[in-house]
Parts: structure tokens; sequence; C-alpha cells
């Protein structure tokens, strides 16, 4: 692994296994298929994609709250997918996280203070004077102040809330911190708040961001690098900027095609032509071909038989297209008139 690279994820697979009520047979779940991403220390990620896509899966399995099927991820020179226990406290301090509801992040009987001094009391020696102090200067940072220290969490609006999550998870000043759509439970104005504040704090500590989220331009306004995910595979990653303005891959397109409209007129037409063409899904078994070749508007034959491999996009990065093979044009087209069968 490269000396500048702080988390590198290479093949990852995450599948989940359920039991019948009997407590034998049942079915596997394949959430995540040989995702690959890297993140440099100070740089922000930004994983995008549907609801079900494998974001949040990708985001617990490095906080070590779910297995790796298969894989590889290094965090520095640590390989956490061979811990079969919880990660040691050196790693724990160094890996933080926020979650997407600020409602019920936070434990409603601690105050503010024990909320944020926790992770300073369990993971280092501070004495409860020199905890208080930090928690003061974290309170600080996220654009509160001492007085909210005495408080308990109901008493603070859905933003507040969300900034003392922020500042117990910078509390032992860590090398990443994962954002799983830390802003969706937050009204418009609420949200441009609390991203603002990470990129400042981004920029202050740098401290790197592995940020999940559905929505594209939000994660664009944050992101240094965006890597597109679709049914548990990474079909796009590449600069934010790039993928923003010059999308590779068929289903990164629609993405962006999905963002609001400032014109309401032209956000009912769009809304209205969704709902009259039914989007088909590629079944998740499917153990060969593109796993977008059902929706693609540009489908060949060989998507229905060959998993695209990763290729390289001008403007940097990279997408799993047969469009960008350099022979696309001889293909012809995928019959989408014939139904799909699990493999």
């Amino acid at each position: 692994m490269s000396e500048n690279v702080l988390l590198d994820i290479r093949d990852l697979d995450v599948t989940y296994h359920s039991r019948s009520l009997l407590g034998f047979g049942g079915r596997s779940f394949s959430a995540v298929k040989g995702a690959s991403l890297s993140i440099r220390p100070g740089e922000t990620l930004g994983l995008v994609g549907e609801s079900g896509s494998g974001k949040s899966s990708i985001a617990n399995t490095v906080l070590g709250l779910v297995p790796a099927s298969g894989g590889s991820i290094r965090f520095g020179d640590v390989e956490l997918t061979s811990m079969k226990t919880r990660y040691p406290a050196e790693v724990r301090g160094q890996i933080q996280a926020v979650f997407q509801d600020p409602y019920s992040s936070l434990n409603p009987s601690m105050t503010v203070e024990d909320i944020v001094t926790e992770p300073l009391r369990v993971h280092t020696s501070m004495t409860r004077a020199q905890r208080r102090e930090r928690a003061i200067e974290l309170l600080r940072l996220v654009s509160l102040s001492q007085e909210h220290l005495t408080r308990h969490p109901h008493q603070f609006s859905g933003g507040q809330r969300q900034r003392i999550a922020i500042a117990s998870a910078l509390a032992l000043e860590p090398k990443l911190i994962v954002l799983d759509e830390p802003v969706s439970a937050l009204d418009v104005s609420t949200q441009n708040q609390i991203i603002n504040l990470l990129y400042e704090r981004r920029d202050e500590l740098g401290i790197a961001y592995l940020l999940i989220a559905h929505d594209l331009a939000l994660v664009h306004h944050i992101s240094d690098r965006i890597a597109v995910m679709y049914l548990g595979h990474i079909v796009e990653e590449g600069p934010s900027d790039r993928i923003y303005k010059a999308p590779a891959h068929p289903y990164t397109a629609a993405l962006l095609e999905a963002v609001p409209l400032l014109d309401p007129d032209a956000q009912r037409k769009r809304r209205a032509a969704r709902k009259m063409a039914p989007v088909p899904e590629t079944p998740r078994l499917s153990v060969a071909g593109c796993p977008y070749r059902n929706r693609c508007p540009h489908a060949m034959a060989r998507c229905e038989a060959e998993t695209p491999p990763a290729y390289p996009i001008a403007g940097g990065g990279t997408a799993n297209c047969f469009l960008h093979a350099g022979d696309a044009s001889s293909e012809p087209e995928l019959d989408k008139t014939t139904e799909h069968v699990a493999s």
C-alpha cells in the first residue's frame, strides 16, 4: 500500500446470513461485491448511491460493526479484516463515526459533558477536570458553548445534536471519521451549516472523511473524490468535479438527473415522466454481466455475459462500463425485452 494512503479497501465482500425459524437453512444476501476504495490523510471520499446499494455496509465494515466476507481493509499498517474481535483501543480511537439520526445517536440520559467526554474517559488517563476543559474546547469547535455542558440531548435542535455528535467524534483527534448520512435527517438550512462545519474542521485538523450519502450534489460540495455504488458494486470513481460535470457511467448520469431542478414546472414534468417509465432492476444474485444492464439505455450484448472492468477515464478515475472499452461502438445493443434471471 502506498505510504500516503490512510484507508485501503481491496476487493471487499460483505454478505449477510439469515436463519430460518427452526435455526437452520436460511438465505445469504450479498451487500457488497468486490469493492475497492482508498482514502488519503486529510481527504474526503464521498460514497454515493441509492438506498440498498451497499454504502452503509462498507461503512459498518470499516467501523468493525459488520464482518467482511472477503477482501482486505487496511488502516495505515493495520489489517482490520484479520481481527476477529473488536478493534484494539488504539485503532478505535483513530476511527470515529457520526451517524444519520442525531435524535437516536445520543444517549438521552447523559449530559452533553458526559457524551463528549466519554471517549476521553475510556481511551485516556485524563482527569475529570482535564476532560471538562477538553469538552469546552470541543464545543467551541462546533459553535456551541460551555453553558451547554449540563444540558441533555432533548433540549437541543436536530442540528445542535449533530454538532454534539461531531464534537464527541473529534474528542480523540481521530485520523478518519465515517459520516453515514450525517445531514439527511436535518432541514436544508441546517444541512448547509453542518456540511460547512465538517469542511472547516477537516481543513483545520487534517481529518479524513468517508462520507456516505445519496445526494450527489451535496457530496460534490465537500468531497475531493467520489465513488458511485450500484447493487453492491463500485461502478465509477474519480475526482469530484469530473464526476459531477462529466459522469462516465450511465448510472452516475442518472443520479445527476435526479438532482432536483429549480424550476418547479420542469421538476413536475420530470417526475411524471419517471412514473410513466417503470424501471427494471438487475437481480443481486447475478454472478455475471453488468449490474446496471437492465436499466442502462446503452446496454450491449456483452453486458449480459461479461462484468465490465474498471476503465480509466479522461480527467481522472475509472468507470466500470464497456462504453469506455474502445470498441464499444461495434457491439450490438442488448435486447431489453428479454427477462433476466439470476444465475
